[in-house]
């Protein structure tokens, strides 16, 4: 009986966004123009890397902050810019976190974050490529990004018109200046992006 108790608290206790489904859809109709902060809670980037040529590892970099411009009526002239704290960076080794962290790799001390600024955009239908200027570990290097667009619709916690997207882009860490375990450790780092913006406004 007591179970059945708490199985209908935590059904009351279910937000009436899972009963009513999903606020947002792929229907590029529901886009608004204005300005966007990403929200850090629901965005992320995740990466691979070759791991010795025994597998594929991956991993997260969380709690990423930035601002969109969109207007549905220009979409080129659309523009992104994201900064990543690298001290979050995940993977399932409470260990390799830490080394991840050190000269090895990101140096995180002396190179807090890293950065990605658009600057071109060219959309076909709900994709996009976005060109920009990516800084890591102190080094700027031009990327590309092959984005579409996931839903747009209004935040039921929020109330916010949110827009969604998803991108990938491969690097070199080399061209970063991170060589550590070249080239037993891959040189590719494939990026997958997940991001999420709120109308600000």
């Amino acid at each position: 009986m007591r179970r059945a108790l708490i199985t209908l608290a935590l059904f009351i206790a279910i937000p009436a966004v899972a009963q009513t489904g999903a606020p947002g859809a792929p229907d590029a109709s529901r886009v608004k123009a204005g300005s966007y902060k990403m929200d850090p809670n629901h965005s992320q980037i995740a990466w691979t890397i070759d791991h010795l040529g025994f597998s594929l590892y991956h991993g997260l970099l969380g709690e990423p902050t930035g601002t969109l411009t969109l207007d549905p009526a220009k979409p080129a002239a659309a523009s992104v810019s994201v900064t990543i704290p690298m001290d979050k960076v995940l993977t399932t080794s409470t260990q390799l976190n830490g080394h991840l962290q050190t000269p090895d790799f990101f140096d995180v001390k002396q190179f807090p974050t890293a950065t990605f600024a658009s600057t071109k955009v060219v959309t076909k239908g709900t994709h996009a490529t976005i060109t920009g200027n990516l800084t890591l570990h102190g080094v700027t290097k031009p990327v590309v990004l092959e984005a579409k667009f996931t839903g747009a619709g209004d935040s039921p916690m929020s109330k916010a018109a949110t827009v969604g997207f998803e991108a990938t882009t491969s690097i070199k860490r080399s061209d970063f200046g991170i060589v550590k375990y070249l080239p037993a450790l891959g040189d590719k780092v494939d990026l997958q992006i997940t991001a999420a913006f709120e109308r600000q406004g």
